[in-house]
């Protein structure tokens, strides 16, 4: 079968490797689509993030969708035909964790793309058919490769408890942020304010249903928030840009007793904060890890037309162009490219 390995930062090799063949509760699938996430644009320029080096070839891509060719003898709940969203972390299921429900927190997690588990630029892969959902008839392998960044954004939402008639303000108008966005409206959210410093992020933003989109390169976000609310401040504020001054900002936009989120990595592991803020205007701030059990949801929203997530991919690349599809993908006005297969 063809994969995309990365053999150092910017650099994929096209590789034949021996197709695999299911475990007895595994499916094999044949991957049609994989968006391109942060995170693999990340390994691909810098070979790292933090403590995770890509030290041996790397099969990069973790947000897949395809067609089940094959499944497991002890596998009852899909068969051969069936399309399905691959969830990408599979975790031991023996810990504390595991055990509480919390299995995104699990030590043990075997996710892909994250070194030394491979990822999906292959056309196909083996995965436990516990965290293969399959689509409806209705929801393209594209949206279903998308459950995957839209499930970031659900997770956000249920930490900050975004609800009914909430102001939530959304730092990052990348992927995550937007679908943050879809999830928060899908939530109760009545108003959400999205920021980013790149001005085609903003107006994509406002051409998808922010309320009001905030250059902070240029304009004074605090000044914009207590304008649009009165002096209130927002409800919950979610950061997903991951940059140091947004990330400090929160706590300034947020109401007396609201709630921060923070999703967005940042380049820097200490972020210094008013602590006497946070305690007397008595702020929740809080930490979201990827997810746990959100696929089911993020395709019943799909399935409703309850959020869209296929208007966020500007393109869709071959494989055997993967790499002209990363060097896009750097470009800071692009939002979402997808590797796509016709296997």
């Amino acid at each position: 079968m063809r994969t995309a390995v990365l053999v150092d930062a910017q650099k994929f090799e096209h590789e034949e490797r021996p197709r695999p063949s299911p475990g007895p509760d595994d499916v094999l699938v044949a991957v049609s689509d994989v968006g391109i996430c942060g995170s693999d644009v990340h390994y691909y320029e810098h070979g790292r993030i933090g403590d995770y080096v890509v030290e041996n070839p790397l099969v990069l891509g973790h947000e897949s969708a395809g067609e089940v060719v094959e499944v497991g003898e002890n596998v009852s709940t899909l068969e051969p035909g069936d399309r399905v969203a691959l969830e990408p972390g599979v975790p031991c299921r023996r810990c504390s964790h595991c055990k509480e429900g919390d299995y995104h927190l699990c030590e043990a997690v075997r996710f892909m793309a994250t070194p030394p588990h491979d990822g999906a630029f292959a056309e196909y892969v083996s995965w436990p058919a516990d965290f293969a959902y399959k689509l409806p008839a209705d929801v393209s392998t594209t949206a279903g490769a998308l459950c995957e960044p839209l499930s970031v954004g659900i997770h956000a939402c249920r930490r900050g408890d975004v609800g009914t008639g909430d102001t939530v303000l959304v730092t990052g108008a990348g992927p995550i942020g937007l679908l943050v966005m879809e999830a928060a409206r899908a939530a109760g959210a009545t108003d959400v304010i999205l920021t980013d410093i790149v001005d085609e992020k903003l107006e994509f933003a406002r051409d998808r249903g922010a309320d009001l989109a905030v250059n902070v390169a240029e304009d004074d976000l605090k000044t914009a928030v207590s304008a649009y609310t009165d002096a209130a401040g927002v409800d919950v504020v979610i950061e997903a840009s991951g940059a140091v001054p947004s990330i400090q900002t929160t706590i300034d936009v947020v109401r007396r007793g609201g709630t921060v989120v923070l999703v967005g990595l940042a380049s820097e592991a200490t972020v210094p904060f008013d602590v006497l803020d946070v305690i007397d205007n008595e702020l929740d701030i809080l930490g979201s890890f990827r997810y746990k059990n959100t696929y089911s949801t993020a395709i019943d929203l799909l399935e409703h037309n309850l959020v869209e997530v296929e208007g966020i991919v500007e393109f869709e690349s071959p494989l055997d162009d993967i790499d002209e599809a990363f060097q896009r993908s750097m470009e800071p006005e692009v939002i979402k490219g997808v590797i796509t297969f016709d296997s």
